[in-house]
């Protein structure tokens, strides 16, 4: 069976991204965090959920970020201006051949008055700029990135957004749609090359803008 590894997934999001894929039976899962102690007690959680759910089919594992990059796709789960600092910290080459999920956002919040704009570096958008980051080989792909954060960890709640997905690599985008369309019920969609995540990062500030104004909750995007 495939691994998946969430490289900083001991957040909500990370934590919940993992607890959804195991629950979808076709993939491991690795939790990575800088410490290792801390990325178990995560797993540790993941692995109650699926006793929980009677789910059998997947396993649950935690390391730091070093030690689960021997995963078939690593997810980015963390803050954009961590990632330098981390692919550093593991070494380029961990990162050689792999495919690499970013969900990264990078966001300015107005809370005064109610909104958020995209806060894009240089290079256009985060996902842009991390593939600079990486070796040549790694197959960059942009993904979940307007999935609610806040529905993750709640695992009784259907997911049934679609998810936009980019990426210069064909065999790396199918291999992203395989993962995405085995969570709960993801659609996704091809949405061309790794330049359009400059626009698949802007939507997020724009549903959360529209979500605090409208005094809605956990908004997602729906193309249909």
């Amino acid at each position: 069976m495939k691994k998946v590894a969430i490289l900083g997934g001991t957040g909500n999001i990370g934590e919940g991204l993992a607890r959804r894929i195991c629950l979808g039976g076709k993939f491991d899962v690795a939790i990575g965090s800088r410490g290792a102690d801390k990325a178990e007690a995560a797993a540790e959680g993941v692995r109650t959920c699926l006793a929980e759910h009677g789910c059998t089919a997947t396993t649950c594992s935690g390391g730091t970020n070093a030690d689960v990059c021997s995963a078939d796709i690593l997810i980015l789960s963390l803050p954009f201006e961590r990632i330098e600092s981390t692919i550093e910290t593991i070494g380029k080459s961990a990162f050689e051949n792999k495919v690499i999920i970013s969900l990264i956002n990078p966001m300015i919040r107005n809370p005064k008055e109610k909104y958020f704009l995209p806060d894009a570096p240089a290079e256009g958008s985060a996902a842009l700029a991390i593939e600079k980051m990486l070796p040549e080989s790694a197959k960059l792909v942009c993904a979940f990135n307007n999935v609610a954060a806040g529905k993750w960890m709640e695992l009784d709640e259907e997911l049934d957004y679609t998810v936009a997905i980019c990426g210069n690599d064909d065999e790396a985008k199918a291999a992203v749609k395989e993962l995405v369309a085995s969570v709960s019920k993801l659609q996704p969609l091809d949405a061309g090359p790794l330049a359009m995540s400059k626009v698949i990062e802007g939507i997020t500030p724009l549903v959360i803008t529209i979500a605090m104004r409208n005094g809605l909750k956990d908004v997602g995007v729906y193309f249909r």
